[in-house]
């Protein structure tokens, strides 16, 4: 299971690290100690959490927006049957999910807690941006 840095955590939520050592300090999230003595995260709890703020959080005041067609995050969830599998991902405030073969599911290691990157293509994209 893979164990991440304060820092790493933070990149991961699209929080700074101050907010992820007060969350820690507040007993929101649980922290390790990493191999070099540091204070850290595993992965399961970070993806624990993350669905968490995800499920609570306001969408806030959208001036302008567009997603990025790469996003790295937190793998939250990972659903396998016969020949299919469904990989949630939280990526800062944004859940991404993407169904692929079970194989290559297995062959990337997807588990709860693993980082990977979100490659997005599609040929039907909306952008919007709010009246003001």
């Amino acid at each position: 299971m893979p164990n991440l840095r304060i820092s790493e955590a933070a990149a991961l939520l699209g929080v700074s690290d101050d907010s992820v050592r007060r969350w820690i300090d507040q007993g929101r999230l649980a922290a390790i100690t990493l191999d070099n003595g540091r204070k850290g995260v595993a992965g399961t709890e970070l993806a624990a959490f993350a669905q968490q703020l995800s499920e609570s959080a306001e969408p806030g005041v959208t001036v302008a927006a567009s997603a990025r067609n790469r996003m790295k995050g937190i793998v939250t969830r990972v659903v396998k049957d016969g020949v299919m599998a469904q990989v949630d991902m939280q990526a800062g405030p944004f859940r991404i999910v993407s169904l692929m073969s079970r194989e290559s599911a297995e062959e990337l290691g997807l588990e709860v807690g693993s980082v990977a990157v979100a490659s997005i293509k599609s040929t039907h994209v909306v952008v919007e941006i709010p009246e003001a």
